[in-house]
């Protein structure tokens, strides 16, 4: 049966225009761990590749050229600006109290805000997977290499040598002791590779820190690092050299069309309209009430609200509910069906049904750290449920 459809991926996916559809369907009921057919479908259904095969090679050019111009123009070029800018004619025309909102130094400042955030996100993800903290085989050689350039490594240790090591004496004078002058190793998370080297949790902090810069509308909201993960170890364990060498370009291009069709869960303006988070989890205590009203009944009498567990459900997407690899076949799901949106109410719904035993005969204490601590279930079974619920409510 695998190699069945291991074949029937390689023939859809080799075809000179791809069957959106068929793909589609396959994709629904996972994709087999072979060769590189995930990465691959992923990035059709993500609309990163276009249906007609041809056309891969000069679109990935112009997109990873893109991307290129965008390292330039946000780490690049801002990072050589910056380093060493303390001269005395670089002080006549700009210094960092300057309150001019174009002030080099002024937008330094808030950048290195969103910078840390995610800083503090990406060096937490995945602890328990060793990958993200391991060496990716394709630094990126102009910022690794860098010697007179101010790269986001950098900013991160300057910012947290100061913020950790800073101290004021009784008299109220501020004291840098000298040993602190030493690189500083972040108390949580990962931690930097060697210099030559970059970690993929550090490549994944890039991909996210560029994104927030080009959509300032919308920047960096904490979660995204978890939505980003699964995508990224996708893309970087591709088993062909050549797809690998630019999971970063790619992990971009592929998030930022992810963005665009879940955002409305990250703007806070919408979070109590008809499109926001809040209507999400009230439709899923009305789908759990057509479809098994004991089960609603109970939690609504102990008053367990849907925004103590499922919050973390739909804006996540479920990645902090599951295993890494379990995550990744239920977004091969979530990917390849038409409203995925819907889907993945559906599937939330279908966790509550799977423990409906449980649900009705524990308490509050017990229920909340039941959803809160999701079990292991077979993520196929799980799938199937989800499915059923869609049914029944058709």
């Amino acid at each position: 049966m695998f190699e069945v459809m291991v074949q029937l991926f390689k023939e859809c996916l080799n075809e000179d225009n791809i069957n959106l559809k068929t793909l589609k369907k396959l994709c629904f009921n996972g994709v087999p761990d072979s060769l590189n057919l995930r990465p691959l479908s992923w990035k059709v259904l993500l609309r990163y590749l276009p249906l007609e095969r041809e056309q891969w090679k000069s679109e990935m050019a112009k997109q990873r050229a893109l991307y290129r111009q965008f390292l330039e123009d946000v780490i690049i070029k801002p990072g050589k600006a910056m380093h060493g800018v303390t001269g005395e004619e670089a002080a006549l025309t700009d210094h960092p109290l300057n309150p001019n909102p174009t002030s080099q130094w002024s937008n330094f400042f808030k950048d290195n805000d969103v910078l840390l955030q995610i800083d503090k996100d990406t060096r937490r993800l995945q602890p328990d997977l060793g990958f993200f903290q391991s060496p990716t085989e394709f630094p990126c050689h102009d910022l690794v290499l860098a010697q007179e350039m101010e790269t986001l490594r950098h900013r991160v240790e300057h910012t947290l040598l100061i913020s950790s090591n800073v101290e004021k004496n009784r008299t109220g004078i501020t004291n840098v002791p000298t040993k602190a002058r030493t690189q500083v190793t972040a108390e949580f998370g990962h931690n930097p590779c060697g210099d030559g080297q970059e970690a993929h949790w550090e490549v994944v902090e890039r991909i996210l820190f560029i994104y927030a810069k080009l959509n300032p509308g919308q920047g960096y909201v904490q979660g995204m690092n978890e939505i980003i993960g699964p995508l990224y170890y996708v893309f970087a364990c591709d088993p062909e050299s050549e797809w690998r060498e630019h999971a970063e370009e790619d992990t971009f291009f592929c998030f930022t069309n992810l963005m665009a069709d879940i955002r409305d869960i990250f703007i806070k303006t919408l979070d109590h309209s008809e499109l926001g988070i809040h209507a999400k989890m009230r439709n899923l205590m009305l789908l759990l009430k057509k479809c098994e009203r004991p089960v609603w009944q109970s939690l609504k009498e102990q008053g367990l609200e849907p925004e103590f567990f499922s919050f973390r459900w739909f804006t996540l997407l479920l990645t902090q509910e599951f295993p890494l690899p379990d995550v990744i076949r239920i977004w091969d799901t979530l990917l390849a069906d038409d409203n995925g949106t819907e889907m993945l109410l559906h599937i939330c719904c279908a966790m509550l049904l799977l423990q409906s035993k449980e649900l009705r005969k524990g308490d509050f204490a017990s229920n909340m750290k039941l959803l809160q601590h999701y079990p292991p279930v077979d993520v196929h079974v799980l799938v199937q449920r989800a499915m059923e619920v869609r049914e029944s409510v058709s």
